[in-house]
C-alpha cells in the first residue's frame, strides 16, 4: 500500500499526551481500515475489533463493567495487558451503541491505551438516544487520495519533489499535467489508485469502479429509515452523478416525481454518509461567511473517478489535452474542489462558493477559500484570455488584492486593473499545484 498523508496526522495524535479516542470518518472504501492497519505497525501490540462480527460485538453488548470489558478485549485477542504501547481499533463501530458509549471510559479510565474507532453513517445508524461522548473523543476525516498521494502510488518521486518544493521547471509542466489528467480520470479511491499504478489499465480499474458503485447501491438499506427513503436514495445513487458539480433542486430531482421534503432528507442522509456534499452559496464577501440555505446547493460527490465511471464521462476525458473543456468544465471544477477539500481533514470542512444574484446581473465564483482571515476567490478556467467578470466584481468588494485561477498552463502572476482603478494580482495556478495553495498564498499574506 502506498503512503497516505494522513499517517503524519495519526502520528501527531499518538504523540499527544492529552489525546482522546480518535473517530475516523469517511465514505466507505476510502481506506480507513487499511490506514489504521498500516499505522498499527508502529505499536507493540494491535487489537482489531470488527463490530460487523457478532463475536466482537458481543464483547460490548455483554453486561461487563468497563474494567471487565478491557480485560475481555485483551483475553479474546490473546494479548497480555502490560506497559507496552497498544492500539485498539474498533472498526464498524456504528453496529453497537454501547461500543460508542465505551469511548468515554477509554478516555477517562484507560488513557494509556490508544483507541481508534471507524464506521460509516455514524450519526444516522446509532440509536438516537446514544451519541458520541461530547468532549471525550476527537475526529479526523479520511478522504480519497489526493494528487500528492497518487504520485506516491505511481512512484514518481521527482515530480513529487518538484511540487512539494514549489519550484516547477518549465520542462516538468507537461508531464505533471499528464499525471494530473490521469488522476482526474481515475480519481482517488485507494483500491483504484493502487491497481492503476500497478497495471496502467483503465479496463481493469473499471471492474473496481463497478464493484464500488454496486456496493453503494447495496448499502441503501443501511442508509434508509424506511422503504420510501430507500427509493429516494437509490434514485440519487443511480442518476445523481450526472449532476456532479451542478446546482440542483430537490423537487422532482433527476426527472422524478419525488417531492422536495423527501428528497432533501435523502440527500442529507447521503451527506452524513460522506458520499456527497451539498454546498450552499454565500452572498457576502466579508466574514463571517454564512451559507444561504434558501438557495439551490451545488452537488459534489466524494470522488471524481467514481463520477466519471458512473456518469459515462471517461471516454471524453481519456487523452483530453485540457480537462477544462470536458463536460462543460464540470469535471475540472469537481477535481479542483476535491483537491481543495483534501487540504483539511476536519469533519467540519466544506467547500463554499459565492454568488451575486441581481435583476440584470448574476455572478458566481467557483470556490471561496479562507486563508489567514482573508476571503480568496478561486475560479477554475482555462486559457489566458478567459473572461473573469465574476472575479472582477468580487474583488471590488474585498480589502485585499489576491485572486486565484486554476488552469492548465504553468504558474503565472498577472496584474489586472479593475474598472474602479483597483489593481489586483491574479495567481494562475496549474491544477497539479492546488494541493500547495496554502504555501503559495503564504508568500502574499
Amino acid at each position: 500500500m502506498f503512503s497516505r498523508l494522513l499517517y503524519s496526522s495519526l502520528q501527531e495524535w499518538s504523540e499527544n499526551k492529552s489525546r482522546k479516542p480518535l473517530v475516523l470518518r469517511g465514505a466507505r472504501q476510502v481506506g480507513k481500515t487499511t490506514l489504521v492497519k498500516t499505522f498499527s505497525k508502529s505499536f507493540d501490540k494491535f487489537i482489531h475489533l470488527n463490530l460487523e462480527l457478532s463475536e466482537h460485538r458481543r464483547l460490548f453488548e455483554s453486561d461487563y463493567t468497563f474494567k471487565e470489558l478491557v480485560s475481555a478485549i485483551f483475553y479474546h485477542s490473546d494479548k497480555i495487558r502490560d506497559q507496552k504501547r497498544t492500539l485498539i481499533f474498533i472498526d464498524e463501530i456504528q453496529n453497537s451503541s454501547k461500543a460508542v458509549a465505551s469511548l468515554r471510559y477509554f478516555y477517562e479510565e484507560a488513557p494509556e491505551l490508544y483507541v481508534i474507532a471507524a464506521g460509516s453513517l455514524l450519526e444516522s445508524l446509532i440509536d438516537s438516544r446514544i451519541s458520541f461522548p461530547v468532549g471525550r473523543v476527537e475526529y479526523m476525516t479520511v478522504r480519497p487520495c489526493s494528487f500528492i498521494e497518487y504520485l506516491n502510488a505511481v512512484n514518481d518521486g521527482l515530480s513529487l519533489q518538484y511540487i512539494t518544493q514549489g519550484k516547477i521547471p518549465v520542462f516538468a509542466h507537461q508531464k505533471l499535467m499528464e499525471h494530473f489528467n490521469q488522476y482526474t480520470l481515475i480519481g482517488g479511491m485507494p483500491e483504484v489508485v493502487s491497481l492503476f499504478a500497478e497495471t496502467n489499465d483503465i479496463v481493469a480499474v473499471n471492474r473496481v469502479f463497478g464493484s464500488l458503485v454496486s456496493g453503494y447501491r447495496d448499502d441503501v438499506e443501511k442508509y434508509a429509515r424506511n422503504l420510501s427513503m430507500e427509493n429516494h436514495i437509490r434514485h440519487i445513487i443511480n442518476v445523481g452523478m450526472t449532476f456532479a458539480g451542478q446546482r440542483i433542486k430537490f423537487e422532482r430531482f433527476g426527472s422524478s416525481d419525488y417531492r422536495s421534503r423527501e428528497m432533501g432528507e435523502a440527500f442529507r442522509t447521503l451527506e452524513k454518509a460522506m458520499l456527497i456534499e451539498l454546498s450552499y452559496p454565500v452572498m457576502s464577501s466579508t466574514m463571517p461567511l454564512i451559507p444561504d440555505l434558501k438557495k439551490s446547493p451545488r452537488l459534489s460527490w466524494f470522488d471524481t473517478g467514481v463520477v466519471n465511471f458512473a456518469a459515462g464521462v471517461q471516454r471524453e476525458l481519456f487523452g483530453a489535452k485540457d480537462i477544462s473543456n470536458v463536460w462543460r468544465g464540470l469535471i475540472a471544477e469537481h477535481i479542483a474542489g476535491q483537491e481543495l477539500l483534501a487540504l483539511d481533514n476536519s469533519v467540519l470542512a466544506k467547500r463554499i462558493f459565492w454568488v451575486r444574484e441581481a435583476k440584470n446581473s448574476n455572478a458566481e465564483i467557483d470556490f471561496i477559500y479562507q486563508f489567514k482571515g482573508q476571503i480568496i476567490p478561486v475560479e477554475v478556467k482555462s486559457g489566458k484570455g478567459s473572461r473573469l467578470l465574476s472575479m472582477h466584481l468580487f474583488m471590488e468588494t474585498v480589502n485585499h488584492d489576491i485572486a486565484v485561477r486554476i488552469w492548465t498552463s504553468p504558474f503565472l502572476e498577472d496584474s489586472i486593473k479593475l474598472k474602479s482603478g483597483k489593481t489586483i494580482r491574479l495567481l494562475n495556478i496549474p491544477f497539479y499545484l492546488v494541493n500547495q495553495l496554502p504555501l503559495i498564498l503564504n508568500q502574499y499574506f
